[in-house]
């Protein structure tokens, strides 16, 4: 993600101009299980043929992108998440699911290289926000920033949630203190503050897993707030064994979905350098293993190249 956490950093790392004046699909009838006529479903499926409707919807409310295939399991472990999320938040984002075997120009379009795939749609516009099987408090974080810069776009509305006016609203249990002072940061775009909160929270239980994986996205938004990817790019391919210019251009790897990349520059790296030198590399690389998650397989195939310059 970017400005407050997605935007202006990735933004244009999704083209979407070979999709964008598709002609809409003619009007089918309501499928089983529809949401009734004025109330608009906040999970439903998009294909090549629909994604024309989707991004009008997203001059109105921000609409959340999961890109997904039957075969992927962290697909499905993402995939209850986001929709548990997005109907928490009634009404103020809505949840497309794209099938990227069934719907190939779509996952071409949003340069899908590797699944799950998050990103967003702000008033036609794309927001890359992050790709692999993340945990739900993450999730949440990301989903509040989304929404800061929906609402800094003009895009603050909100679609009926059927039965919406019978249901009574969930209770959602309340974030332990310093996690709540760090979401309450990072919507305020005080990335410092909320890497304060964390490590505070870390220092009183080194096992929450939340404020763990929170603290290294938060500190990854941070270390790309501001960064110019050409300028970065130019600079470590004029110094290619430069930790710091490498590291700048992993951060951003990362930050646009092309993980892969960012491990393979960083790994590249470790293997150019002294043994002496490569302690910060490694470093890097493990907290950048923990955002992504240990079970994703670029993980799994970056932590068995490590392992194989290690020894």
């Amino acid at each position: 993600m970017s400005t407050p956490a997605p935007g202006s950093v990735m933004r244009g790392a999704v083209d979407l101009s070979s999709l964008r004046n598709r002609p809409a699909a003619p009007a089918t009838p309501p499928a089983e299980g529809a949401a009734p006529a004025g109330a608009l479903p906040l999970v439903f499926d998009v294909t090549d043929a629909t994604f024309g409707e989707v991004l009008e919807l997203s001059r109105t409310v921000p609409v959340v992108i999961d890109l997904w295939a039957e075969w992927c399991g962290p697909c499905k472990q993402l995939s209850p998440v986001l929709e548990k999320v997005v109907t928490e938040l009634a009404g103020r984002l809505v949840l497309a699911k794209v099938d990227v075997d069934a719907n190939p120009q779509l996952a071409q379009g949003f340069r899908a290289q590797s699944i799950p795939m998050v990103l967003a749609l702000v008033a036609g516009q794309p927001v890359p926000l992050f790709t692999g099987a993340v945990p739900e408090q993450q999730v949440r974080d990301v989903f509040a920033q989304l929404l800061q810069l929906a609402a800094q776009h003009g895009v603050t509305g909100t679609v009926p949630v059927a039965g919406a006016a019978d249901a009574a609203p969930a209770e959602e249990p309340p974030l332990p203190p310093l996690h709540a002072e760090a979401f309450a940061a990072i919507e305020e775009g005080d990335y410092a503050r909320a890497i304060t909160a964390y490590e505070k929270a870390l220092a009183e239980n080194p096992r929450d897993s939340d404020a763990r994986a929170g603290l290294g996205q938060v500190r990854l938004l941070d270390r790309v707030q501001g960064a110019d990817l050409q300028a970065a790019r130019a600079a470590a391919a004029a110094d290619p064994t430069g930790v710091d210019a490498q590291f700048v251009v992993a951060d951003l790897d990362v930050v646009g979905g092309h993980v892969d990349d960012a491990f393979g520059r960083l790994l590249d790296l470790f293997a150019a350098l002294p043994a002496d030198e490569r302690a910060p590399v490694r470093e890097r690389l493990l907290e950048l293993f923990g955002i992504i998650g240990d079970d994703d397989a670029r993980v799994v195939r970056a932590r068995a190249r490590l392992a194989s310059l290690l020894f």
